[in-house]
């Protein structure tokens, strides 16, 4: 089991060096240190494209700026899982009640080298490998945060965690509220998800719906080295517990992140892309593919807001209540599961709260509602694709 699992993560992190990508325009991060940049599997760079071209099968986006212009700029690159070790590692060195717990966690590094070297530095008490066995070190985790520690628990895969279920809805939601107050619950629970390169159904579940449900649980989705590193920190030193969801094809993205300490707000959206005629709200994987429409939209002279949501639970309102009283028009982008999924909620929320501002029918695009097949190309199909986010706002915008 080791090896396939050993086999599913080179796989998931394998970039498909013959597929090139474009990038969303320079004004897509406001305010932010640093560009997002794209590693294929030999190391290189990849190329730009004409804004004209539309590319399915998005990993990730390169900035417009040349590479070169980013080595003069402060801060430091790290791929976004080295982002994510970064962020724990520096809340373990900040508070020793920090620990981890799970599969292949400590001198095997994770399966997605996410705590790589943290066991020889905390050692095996505070970087604890567990057996196969997620109900039960889900339990001690939960546990451990009752009684005082600040424990992260890594799903090897967050469909694994679904054998954690009653540990997760029954406990570490409630527990807080079932004691009167008298515990606090600040336990973080991370993991890889999504669908990724060809690793079959039970490998590339979206579960952020499963998890909304919980009453009790703020779920978070990172989507940049940035954010991820900002978000990790952000729900370590929560009293809350925090479900933090990372895409396995998104662990390669690289980006420079600044120097100095910052840590983000749990329940912030971020405004990808300023924009006038259509509201995009997305988040993970599909802020990718979302860019590479916006790019053939402005071309068709569309000018579409791109907010990532980044917090799946609660939604940031105000944020994105902003954005449609300026644009009218929403077209939520996800990966999700259309029935019962984040669109789902997310379309109820904007409804209830902002009705009277929408010119069109609220329209969300998410994956199909079956099993997420191996074959490549049928795998494809079942996810969201740039050519259709395209079609979706000119037919919003008419």
């Amino acid at each position: 089991m080791a090896a396939s699992l050993q086999s599913a993560a080179l796989l998931s992190n394998r970039i498909d060096p013959h597929r090139r990508l474009f990038a969303p325009p320079a004004r897509s991060l406001p305010g932010r240190k640093g560009s997002i940049l794209v590693v294929r599997s030999d190391g290189r760079i990849s190329g730009r494209l004409s804004g004209r071209n539309l590319i399915t099968n998005a990993v990730a986006a390169k900035a417009d700026t040349p590479t070169s212009s980013t080595d003069s700029k402060p801060g430091h690159e790290l791929l976004l899982f080295e982002a994510l070790r970064e962020g724990l590692e520096e809340e373990m060195d900040r508070d020793p009640r920090v620990c981890v717990m799970g599969e292949d966690v400590g001198h095997y590094g994770g399966s997605y080298k996410v705590t790589k070297g943290l066991a020889p530095k905390y050692g095996d008490l505070r970087v604890l490998d567990t057996p196969i066995a997620e109900n039960s070190f889900t339990g001690m985790g939960i546990g451990a945060a009752m009684t005082g520690l600040r424990p992260v628990i890594e799903g090897m895969n967050m469909g694994f965690l679904l054998l954690a279920y009653n540990q997760i809805s029954n406990n570490c939601g409630m527990l807080h509220y079932t004691s009167g107050g008298q515990f606090k619950i600040p336990v973080v629970i991370r993991g890889p998800g999504g669908v990724g390169r060809q690793l079959g159904a039970e490998h590339s579940q979206r579960l952020e719906s499963y998890f909304q449900s919980i009453p009790g649980l703020q779920m978070v989705a990172c989507s940049t080295p940035y954010n991820a590193k900002g978000l990790m920190k952000a729900a370590i030193r929560s009293d809350n517990p925090v479900v933090l969801f990372e895409h396995v094809l998104l662990y390669n993205l690289k980006e420079r992140i600044p120097d100095e300490e910052y840590v983000l707000c749990l329940e912030e959206a971020e405004m990808v892309r300023p924009g006038e005629h259509v509201t995009i709200l997305t988040y993970s994987r599909m802020r990718y593919h979302v860019m590479q429409a916006a790019k053939t939209l402005v071309n068709k002279g569309y000018d579409p807001e791109v907010i990532d949501i980044r917090s799946l639970k609660p939604f940031d309102l105000y944020t994105i209540g902003n954005s449609v009283k300026k644009t009218h028009r929403v077209l939520i982008v996800e990966e999700c599961m259309r029935t019962g999924g984040i669109g789902s909620s997310l379309r109820a929320a904007i409804i209830d709260n902002f009705w009277d501002y929408l010119d069109a029918p609220i329209m969300c695009l998410s994956s199909q509602d079956v099993p997420t097949p191996y074959a490549g190309t049928l795998e494809e199909w079942t996810v969201v694709q740039p050519a259709q986010i395209v079609a979706a706002v000119e037919q919003l915008c008419q």
